[in-house]
């Protein structure tokens, strides 16, 4: 019989070969669920709805919750439907963003958000600690139960948010015109598949354009080697490991927040690894190729086996680069001078609530997709990504762009997001199964280049960054590279998200960020004695770290000769 061997990294499952229609069945189904497994929402709805079903105490709880919430309704105070200023209410209700706006407050919009806000809070009662069901369903049932619930928000309805009735008032509904031809303008992009390069953040006239030449080039990656700006640089130059989900540049966006300008500026000799986005020949690269060919290969030329290199790994790519650095601790020569991670995890117990995404259900659904197509499309990572935050990635655009009809703001991180990727499918089955799955690189039992590698290898001094509202790699996720290893980690939690929160330069106004060191040996802090024992600071989490960079290298020395050129940065890889 035939099979398939699609495994995580060390788990050498061998899978029933799948028959050609079931995954052509499959792969139509996720182009309309954005890459997400009915299967999955349906096995966690029944095992929520069969429990509900047996706890009569808690239907009881559920129904004296509802007959509270409509007496107060009926009992509101007039002060309230006033929409006065002395309504605790009307306080409460505008500290929720979507019903923040003045013309909330007037009646009858008062009344419909504050009774849309008491049906919320019923149905995240109704899907919480219902006994016996499993706590990974239930989470996902009250995620989806939110999903649901912000289609019928008020907030999100033309003829409910007085905000869009005033401002069609106004305009006399110039702007439900201006809103359609944005709609068909996405319409357009979304059918053909062509959207119209943005004039203004063009990659290598104003993003990514930071002065460097291009050294290495494989199959997988090229490797940018940007030009000193200072006469003397530290022996130890810096490797960067950006994720493979996104193009390199959001590190060297425009010049006054490029963090590779303003290291360069603190006198480090600095490189970069420019990920090729995949397409369906690259359908069989896996995680060992991204270590061999990707960071292994930047790492063993920057070194060329005499220098020590200090590291730094952003997202998927602090993930590669936390593999790797345990790999090579085994060698006589010891490459890594440091390791610095952004936003980046090495446990995925509590990886946020994308991990709800993430089961076996899911996993085979998409090994479906990807086996049809190569490769999983930016489109169907979006999904996912969209949902963690559909009130600031959906519902706000369609209220801000097709009912107010005003195009979104551009600006360079825009830009960069709207570059999408594309990850092979070997790599991606593996990262998800051997990772999410199984955590089998925390576990000790991941495998890179056939050997098993273990964090607590890593013996360098580290620096970590977490971001406080990050969706992607929530910071107590992040935090727990401090629980895996025993050397020398400082981490630092600063003010933002998983982009926004990294590309934070000094003199970007209303930062912060709480730092604290644990020296080899001292015992672990849990997150939230981190939390309360950090010393928290104003300003950038940068200029900390070159600071540190800066005591964990050598004196300064003549800047080096530059490698042979393969042709200018940014490259030719960031324009696949």
């Amino acid at each position: 019989m035939m099979h398939d061997n699609i495994a995580g990294a060390d788990s050498h499952v061998v899978r029933p070969a799948r028959n050609d229609r079931d995954r052509e069945f499959h792969a139509a189904i996720g182009r309309y669920t954005g890459g997400l497994s009915p299967a999955a929402l349906g096995t966690a709805a029944l095992d929520w709805w069969l429990h509900l079903l047996g706890s009569p105490n808690k239907q009881t709880e559920l129904y004296n919750l509802a007959w509270d919430q409509a007496i107060e309704t009926m009992h509101l105070p007039a002060a309230c439907l006033a929409g006065q200023e002395d309504c605790p209410e009307m306080q409460a209700m505008k500290k929720d963003r979507r019903f923040s706006a003045p013309g909330w407050e007037a009646f009858p919009f008062n009344v419909m958000a504050r009774s849309f806000l008491k049906q919320e809070a019923w149905w995240n009662e109704a899907t919480r600690r219902v006994h016996g069901t499993d706590p990974r369903h239930e989470r996902i049932v009250n995620f989806a139960i939110r999903q649901i619930l912000d289609t019928y928000s008020p907030s999100n309805c033309f003829f409910t948010n007085p905000a869009v009735l005033a401002k069609t008032r106004e305009e006399h509904g110039q702007n439900i015109l201006r809103g359609l031809q944005n709609w068909f303008d996405d319409l357009r992009e979304q059918t053909t598949g062509e959207k119209e390069p943005d004039a203004d953040y063009k990659v290598g006239e104003v993003l990514g354009v930071t002065p460097g030449e291009v050294v290495l080039r494989n199959e997988l990656m090229e490797l940018i080697r940007y030009t000193p700006q200072t006469a003397e640089v530290r022996p130890e130059p810096l490797l960067i490991v950006p994720a493979w989900i996104m193009k390199y540049y959001i590190l060297d966006l425009e010049q006054r927040n490029s963090m590779v300008k303003y290291l360069l500026e603190q006198g480090f000799e600095v490189y970069m690894i420019s990920w090729k986005n995949p397409t369906r020949e690259d359908a069989e690269k896996g995680m060992d190729d991204y270590v061999r060919d990707g960071a292994l290969a930047a790492l063993d030329f920057v070194s060329g086996g005499t220098r020590k290199v200090h590291t730094a790994g952003y997202c998927l790519g602090g993930t590669l680069l936390s593999a790797t650095a345990a790999h090579v601790a085994h060698r006589e020569f010891q490459p890594i001078a440091s390791v610095t991670l952004l936003a980046a995890q090495v446990d995925f117990t509590e990886a946020g609530e994308l991990s709800l995404f993430i089961s076996e259900s899911q996993v085979a659904f998409l090994e479906d997709i990807m086996k049809t197509q190569g490769y999983l499309g930016a489109e169907q990572m979006a999904g996912a990504f969209t949902m963690l935050r559909s009130n600031d990635l959906f519902w706000s655009r369609i209220i801000t762009q097709y009912m107010m009809g005003q195009k979104s703001g551009k600006n360079a991180l825009m830009a960069w997001n709207a570059d999408s990727t594309r990850m092979p499918a070997r790599m991606h089955t593996e990262y998800l199964r051997g990772l999410f799955l199984e955590n089998q690189l925390a576990r000790g039992q991941w495998r890179v280049l056939g050997h098993t590698v273990n964090l607590n290898d890593i013996k360098v001094p580290a620096f970590a960054v977490g971001t406080e509202t990050d969706h992607v790699a929530p910071w107590r996720s992040v935090y727990k590279f401090n629980l895996l290893t025993d050397t020398d980690v400082t981490f630092v939690l600063t003010s933002g998200g998983h982009n926004a929160g990294i590309v934070s330069e000094p003199g970007h106004p209303r930062r912060h960020f709480r730092i604290r060191e644990k020296p080899q040996g001292s015992p672990h802090l849990s997150a939230d004695s981190w939390m309360e024992l950090a010393e928290t600071r104003d300003g950038s989490w940068w200029e900390p770290w070159a600071e540190w960079l800066g005591k964990q290298s050598s004196a300064p020395v003549p800047a080096p000769e530059a490698p042979p050129s393969l042709g200018p940065a940014p490259g030719t890889y960031v324009f696949g």
